[in-house]
């Protein structure tokens, strides 16, 4: 059974790889389906588009919710897994995200020093 998501064919191709490479099985992944909260309007309060990702091998769990759309949220979803599973197994730091919020933290340090200068 080949996955299809909403994006590009080699995203999707990308995605399959890595969860190979990472040994993660269709089979061995419960999804769950919840409302979403937050922006996105009606289609948010009407329509599961929250998905929970549980890798039953391992025992990590994902909740995304990030996208509007069920389709890109299972997509995401299964990325971060794959991101998650990596970083148990192989002891990989420093995620993209992690970068990303140590940067913003920095920055902010930075700017209220600043302003204690002044």
């Amino acid at each position: 059974m080949s996955l299809s998501f909403p994006v590009s064919i080699e995203k999707n191709a990308a995605l399959i790889r890595r969860m190979s490479e990472l040994g993660i099985s269709e089979n061995d992944l419960v999804e769950t389906f919840t409302r979403s909260s937050g922006k996105g309007g009606q289609n948010v309060n009407k329509v599961a588009t929250a998905v929970y990702l549980v890798h039953s091998s391992s025992g990590l769990f994902i909740k995304c919710s990030i996208y509007r759309t069920q389709g890109l949220n299972r997509y995401k979803a299964r990325a971060l897994l794959c991101e998650k599973i990596a970083e148990w197994k192989f002891g990989v730091e420093g995620s993209k995200d992690d970068l990303e919020r140590l940067r913003i933290i920095k920055r902010k340090k930075d700017k209220q020093r600043k302003a204690k200068k002044k």
